[in-house]
């Protein structure tokens, strides 16, 4: 990584992307996404219209976040489809890198954290659920950069 002033700058201009909360679980997929078994996450669409973001785009570029709030990854949005969570398939899933080997497997742990206490907290939905009918954001992105200091 080079440190020069214009990489600074470049790197401060790219929004940033928190992979869960910080903790164990962030750390798991951080470390995914920089060993490059993880190319793919999923997201509730009900979440960005919450926190007013706009959906990723193909080509956009962002900073990935560690738990310790350093950025350590630059990863570049190659799709994105919106779809009910029923539709989710066995490649997205294995694409995610958690290790997951059926849709189903997959889906207990994300309702896990999608109904987990922090995730209700940060939608302001003490009683937030989903189902089968719930939108969710598919999107697949590739490593661009690595930012970690090499020794």
């Amino acid at each position: 990584m080079t440190t020069d002033a214009a990489s600074l700058r470049n790197l401060a201009s790219i929004p940033r992307v928190e992979f869960a909360f910080p903790g164990p679980l962030r750390d798991q997929l951080v470390a995914a996404i920089l060993n490059v078994s993880k190319t793919s996450t999923t997201g509730l669409v009900i979440d960005y219209e919450h926190e007013g973001e706009p959906l990723p785009e193909v080509g956009s570029r962002s900073l990935v976040i560690d738990s310790d709030e350093r950025p350590v990854a630059v990863i570049e949005v190659t799709d994105v489809r919106v779809i009910p969570l029923g539709q989710v398939d066995l490649a997205h899933v294995v694409d995610e890198g958690e290790g997951h080997t059926s849709v189903a497997e997959w889906r207990a742990a994300h309702e896990q954290f999608w109904h987990s206490e922090e995730m209700r907290a940060a939608l302001e939905e003490p009683e937030f659920t989903v189902d089968d009918a719930t939108l969710v954001v598919l999107e697949r992105f590739r490593l661009v950069t690595d930012l970690r200091p090499t020794c």
